[in-house]
């Protein structure tokens, strides 16, 4: 009898001591936030008990105003999001009047982001709704017990041609999502990038790609991938794996491509053990595609002084080139990619690097390097950039990935080129447009012609887009907002150096 006296009064004496110390904690935590002007950020563990024991009030008044929440949720739903704001933009001038592409788009949009919101909590997108040491136990258990928790949420996978909008509305619909939500806009380069620096991080692991997709997962719920677009065929063999490691873990795709679903990786190597990535893709995202005609990249008006056409320029290159560096003195650089590899830059100073074409794009390059290059430099000066055909291919390709990573980091570019931006692919296109120009060419035209023809399905739809950029970029109103970023920049920097 006395032992089980005994016991309940350790019992009861346990409980009062962590009540105590639940309730010490909580006003400390209060008496140093008042203190220091801080906002609330402290939580209690998630048990009810102990919440209904120290704040009953609470629990009372919260069957109160469930239904006013409700109300006040679906108010909040109808007057924000994507459509909202695009049609203020409209109004306000900022935009073109859309067309009904981008509108039966922005409906799509519109749509999954009312979905998201209602289905916050079942997504678990509030990254301040589960405290740090659940998401790690959760880790840790699911390594043990592995199993799907898969969204209730599709994601929305958008395709048509270049400039259609597709990266201005999914941006749009990025800005309209709330701050606190697990969320992740990126290019698909930087993304892949990001995901074989980790694998290299973890391989030593039984199944790296496991343990990425979860890194990758905790951090953002809602990946929103710019550019969808899959060249490289070590991107191809590992794409099915890891998203189906992040779709488990509840991860939401949303995505812009220029391709079809079914025709990413066409004519690549091995393509078939991609293929059921594609099935995966079509599973866990609403194909949507944008059939706008309309290219609103060479709606702006052209700028003459940044690109240049035709040979022996490199004088005349070289004095545009001083005149944007200005009193400043060009030196060779080196610069830092990722996993320790460098880049070395011929001449830079000012925020502007100067290189040759076959510096940058004939040697074996990617998109880190780009990268590299671009968060140490806001203008590239490039010159000799030449006609694109079967002869130089594979330098096409990394131009075009270029141009993606310069265009991705709004910097400015000045070159020197053979042709227009469309000359330059002239003799690239694709397989079908290849079939269609046969029959309309003579057997002695086509000996003379289609000697340097580059038939690459890829490269061909890829073309279009870089065209695309390359007319923005030397736009008008493109190197206005440059300034007038690299003008915000300097006072930002020098209101930092002030205050040091």
């Amino acid at each position: 009898m006395r032992a089980v006296v005994r016991s309940v009064r350790s019992l009861r004496s346990a409980f009062r001591y962590q009540r105590n110390s639940y309730s010490s904690a909580f006003v400390r935590r209060r008496t140093h936030l008042i203190q220091n002007n801080s906002s609330p950020v402290y939580r209690l563990p998630d048990n009810d008990e102990i919440r209904r024991f120290l704040f009953p009030s609470i629990f009372i008044s919260r069957a109160f105003s469930t239904d006013a929440a409700e109300k006040v949720n679906i108010t909040e739903v109808n007057r924000a999001g994507p459509l909202v704001e695009y049609e203020r933009r409209i109004a306000a001038g900022e935009l073109f009047d859309g067309d009904a592409c981008q509108v039966g788009t922005l409906k799509e949009l519109q749509r999954l982001y009312d979905e998201l919101v209602e289905s916050a909590d079942a997504c678990r997108l509030d990254r301040y709704a589960v405290p740090e040491k659940a998401v790690r136990n959760r880790w840790f258990w699911s390594r043990l017990m592995p199993q799907s928790s898969y969204s209730p949420v599709k994601g929305l996978y958008l395709y048509g041609g270049v400039g259609t909008g597709k990266t201005m509305l999914m941006d749009l619909f990025f800005d309209q999502l709330p701050g606190n939500w697990r969320k992740k806009r990126i290019h698909f380069h930087d993304f892949m990038l990001n995901v074989h620096s980790r694998l290299q991080r973890h391989k030593g692991v039984a199944d790296p790609l496991e343990v990425v997709a979860g890194e990758i997962s905790d951090e953002a719920i809602l990946l929103c991938l710019d550019e969808f677009m899959v060249t490289d065929v070590a991107d191809a063999l590992i794409l099915n794996r890891l998203f189906r490691h992040l779709f488990s873990n509840g991860a939401i795709l949303v995505s812009t491509s220029n391709r079809a679903p079914d025709n990413l990786y066409e004519g690549g190597l091995q393509r078939d053990l991609f293929l059921p990535f594609i099935a995966t893709l079509k599973e866990r995202c609403v194909v949507h595609e944008i059939g706008s005609a309309v290219d609103y990249r060479k709606l702006t008006s052209a700028e003459q002084g940044f690109y240049f056409i035709g040979k022996d320029l490199s004088t005349l290159f070289r004095q545009k080139f001083q005149q944007l560096i200005g009193e400043h003195v060009a030196s060779p650089q080196v610069v830092e990619v990722v996993m320790g590899r460098t880049l070395q830059v011929p001449l830079g100073a000012n925020g502007c690097a100067y290189f040759s074409f076959e510096e940058l794009c004939d040697k074996p390059l990617g998109a880190a390097d780009y990268f590299g290059l671009f968060k140490n430099f806001h203008t590239l000066a490039l010159e000799g950039v030449p006609k694109f055909g079967l002869h130089n291919r594979t330098a096409a390709y990394r131009f075009v990935t270029l141009v993606d990573v310069m265009y991705e980091n709004r910097a400015r570019l000045l070159c020197t080129a053979e042709g227009s931006p469309v000359e330059l692919f002239e003799n690239v296109v694709t397989v079908s447009d290849a079939q269609q120009m046969a029959p309309r060419t003579s057997s002695r035209s086509r000996r003379n012609d289609d000697s340097n023809l580059c038939v690459d399905n890829e490269l061909g739809f890829a073309k279009d887009r870089t065209i695309s950029r390359l007319t923005e970029l030397n736009s008008k109103e493109y190197l206005e907002q440059h300034a007038e970023e690299r003008q915000l920049s300097q006072e930002l920097a020098n209101a930092d150096a002030i205050q040091a």
